[in-house]
């Protein structure tokens, strides 16, 4: 060792020894001493006159700000948010469903929502009914894979994840924008200093719920390196627009199923809820193991300076929300979907003898999908829809139909229950569906952000571990109490 080397060597531990005797606190307590002096030579030097003008705002921080308050403020923010996307997005979502890929077009959603009995002509095809005419003369295997394949996954991923997104990213910018975000920051900043990561960490996990791709993005706000990347490899464990169809689902059939219907809506919000919640309080735990292990370090101090409460600027907020997320969200899942369908499509359509590839190929995972308490049709689908989230459902309900196209059906639940479900099943789903790894949007973003294979494979890994370990353990508990 040369020196140079052995000088910085010491000069290193000198610093650590140092750090340990200030302690954890030290930037706090410059940054209160530095507020306090500021403090100090404001009320020497103005004077007001009248009622302090925005003594409201300290009022109202005082609730949302609270260490009692704020947490419990936040959970119910968030489950309004859910509330609304959730119970807002399913009419614009049959919509889009009956313009682009249902057979019969709007038929069945005029007369669900508006009554109308009789469909004009030209309402009543869609553009897959228009397509499958228009491609009459090819030959059926280029149509199946190019209409029931690629134009079927394109146009799940549309019906599915526009309506959500153009619901939540408004409403996240919103918040963004009246001055509520960085006060969840602020409520959330001791958990993440206590997982030695950094309270910004909070808002790029926010972001995660509409798109993680968008969430690892806004990672970039984070100046440590470290932290950074603690907090791109943990943004997966909050649930993404294209995981709530399959959330949805299983809390209604499963959980709201056995309420009254008026209870049955806030019933599915609240179980939603609670699994991200689980999904919060895994982002914590695993970048507490981060950075404890691969990613040791010291936590950055963060000082947030709260903004004063402004009145939203609508123009911007739609253009932000609609413009630079939604619609560029969108677009990457688009690319993704499309030749995850016609991949689909082609599982569906070769036979190996009396079945399917896509059955031999569910079987074969079978025994893996029982031990962590789900089957071979539900890991198949998962696999397969790496590309876009949003097409597990209809990708299940085709494995079980034995189809060669996805399909929905408007009440699965018999279905699920002739083919095995039981609420073992269910609660493993929602734990898979919650800590599974990320989507190819989210994987090309992490490398993008990163510029490592080693990160981007593990960002892939890590979830995939926890979402196996957990399911196993809750299999292995609930059959143990004898629930199926």
């Amino acid at each position: 060792m040369s020196a140079g080397q052995a000088a910085t060597k010491e000069l290193l531990q000198r610093a650590d020894a140092l750090r340990e005797r200030l302690g954890t606190t030290v930037h706090d307590r410059v940054t209160a001493s530095a507020y306090a002096e500021a403090a100090r030579t404001a009320n020497a030097a103005v004077s007001h006159t009248g009622a302090p003008r925005f003594a409201w705002e300290d009022r109202l921080d005082r609730v949302v700000t609270s260490r009692w308050v704020g947490i419990p403020f936040m959970i119910l923010l968030l489950a309004g948010v859910f509330y609304m996307t959730i119970n807002g997005a399913n009419i614009p979502s049959a919509l889009l469903a009956g313009l682009l890929i249902e057979e019969g077009g709007l038929a069945g959603w005029l007369e669900t929502y508006l009554g109308v009995q009789q469909t004009p002509w030209i309402l009543s095809h869609s553009v897959y009914d228009v397509l499958h005419a228009a491609f009459a003369w090819a030959p059926a295997f280029l149509t199946g894979f190019l209409i029931d394949g690629v134009w079927l996954g394109l146009g799940w991923v549309i019906a599915v994840m526009l309506p959500p997104m153009a619901i939540f990213f408004p409403l996240f910018t919103l918040m963004e924008d009246l001055g509520l975000l960085p006060r969840i920051a602020f409520n959330m900043d001791r958990f993440f200093r206590a997982a030695g990561a950094h309270g910004k960490q909070a808002l790029t996990m926010a972001m995660g719920f509409g798109c993680n791709a968008a969430g690892v993005v806004a990672c970039r706000i984070i100046d440590s390196p470290r932290e950074r990347l603690i907090a791109i490899l943990t943004n997966n464990f909050v649930p993404c627009n294209g995981r709530w169809p399959t959330l949805i689902m299983v809390s209604s059939l499963f959980v709201a199923a056995n309420f009254s219907p008026g209870w049955a809506s806030l019933v599915s919000v609240g179980a939603i809820t609670g699994v991200t919640l689980l999904g919060i309080g895994m982002t914590l735990a695993v970048s507490f193991f981060l950075s404890r292990t691969m990613l040791k370090g010291v936590a950055s101090s963060f000082q947030l300076e709260l903004p004063p409460y402004r009145k939203p600027q609508l123009g911007k907020i739609v253009y932000r929300s609609l413009i630079d997320r939604t619609l560029f969200v969108l677009w990457r899942a688009m690319l993704c979907a499309a030749p995850a369908g016609g991949l689909i499509w082609l599982l569906g359509a070769i036979q190996v003898g009396d079945s399917s590839l896509f059955a031999y190929l569910s079987g074969a995972l079978d025994p893996i999908g029982h031990a962590i308490g789900l089957d071979g049709v539900i890991l198949i689908a998962y696999i397969f829809a790496i590309p876009a989230n949003e097409i597990v459902v209809p990708t299940i309900i085709m494995g079980y139909l034995n189809t060669t196209r996805m399909v929905e059906l408007e009440n699965p639940a018999q279905l699920f229950v002739e083919n095995g479900w039981t609420m073992t099943t269910a609660v493993c789903l929602l734990l898979f569906c919650l800590l599974h790894n990320p989507c190819t949007t989210t994987t090309m973003t992490i490398y993008k952000e990163t510029g490592s294979v080693k990160w981007t494979v593990l960002s892939n890994l890590i979830p995939l571990t926890v979402a196996v370990a957990c399911c196993g353990i809750a299999a292995a508990v609930m059959r143990g109490m004898g629930i199926g």
